[in-house]
């Protein structure tokens, strides 16, 4: 089996899909990564890879996914290559590599803004001691 480490960011906000059947959860989503360099002749480049990524965990999915992940979420994700491969309406075999995800770190995890908050609920509130955080340290 192999194993990959990837970090990158959320191309768009992953997919929740619920099994036919069973009801479990899995998430889809796909991970770009920028590698930078210098060419021959001294000019920088770079080249974007994606990568499609599944999460069968219904927990993850639940947890951390669906709750915390959004498009332009930077992400570092473990698990295993695997090939997937389906035929076309046209008849035409096509294959692709996706990673299906074992262990996800979401490095600016906020939660998702639910649509009965108000502008007001989520500015940061002032703390109740009465202190202004602006005001010089007294020490």
């Amino acid at each position: 089996m192999q194993t990959l480490t990837l970090e990158g960011y959320l191309a768009a906000d992953p997919s929740i899909l619920s099994a036919q059947g069973s009801g479990k959860k899995r998430a889809s989503f796909r991970v770009l990564e920028t590698t930078r360099f210098r060419k021959a002749d001294g000019t920088p480049g770079e080249r974007t890879t994606g990568f499609n990524c599944i999460c069968f965990n219904e927990a993850t999915t639940e947890r951390y996914i669906e709750a915390f992940a959004r498009k332009g979420s930077r992400v570092v994700i473990q698990g295993h290559v695997e090939n997937d491969t389906w035929t076309g309406k046209d008849g035409v075999e096509h294959y692709d590599l996706r990673l299906i995800v074992g262990d996800i770190r979401l490095k600016n995890r906020r939660a998702r803004p639910s649509a009965d908050d108000s502008p007001a609920e989520r500015q940061v509130q002032e703390p109740a001691s009465g202190y202004d955080l602006n005001d010089d340290i007294p020490f």
